[in-house]
């Protein structure tokens, strides 16, 4: 039996040492993902029966969260046949929508309740082009 004072060996202390040295790094790495697995968030405004920016670089390949507010009197239908999204903003609202991971190209989309109000996204084959302001 050993007694309750019992001091570790300088064998167990670095064998200790060691196992931090590769367990912390690795549980902060772990812990670290998310952080940089999460997508980029662009919003777009309806304002005066426009999308304010008309046209909104997204990067290729990942998925991408949209905000989308409309700041104007009326209410508005965000939609996209091509991204096949169709939503409803009340007035002063907002509604968030989430696209991709989209292949390089252009993706228009428009308020069904205003014909001539129409944007676009334009994917770039970077994937980590962040796009517009937030």
């Amino acid at each position: 039996m050993r007694h309750p004072c019992y001091l570790a060996s300088e064998y167990q202390l670095q064998a200790i040492a060691a196992m931090y040295r590769v367990v912390v790094p690795a549980l902060l790495l772990i812990c670290a993902v998310p952080v940089y697995a999460e997508e980029p968030t662009i919003t777009i405004t309806l304002r005066d029966h426009q999308f304010v920016p008309p046209e909104v670089p997204v990067p290729a390949g990942v998925r991408v969260k949209l905000i989308i507010r409309n700041e104007q009197a009326t209410n508005a239908e965000f939609e996209s046949t091509s991204l096949h999204r169709e939503k409803i903003i009340n007035p002063g609202g907002e509604i968030t929508v989430f696209v991709g991971p989209l292949d390089p190209g252009s993706y228009e989309f428009f308020d069904d309740f205003h014909g001539e109000t129409r944007g676009r996204l334009v994917t770039t084959s970077d994937p980590w082009t962040k796009g517009p302001a937030r």
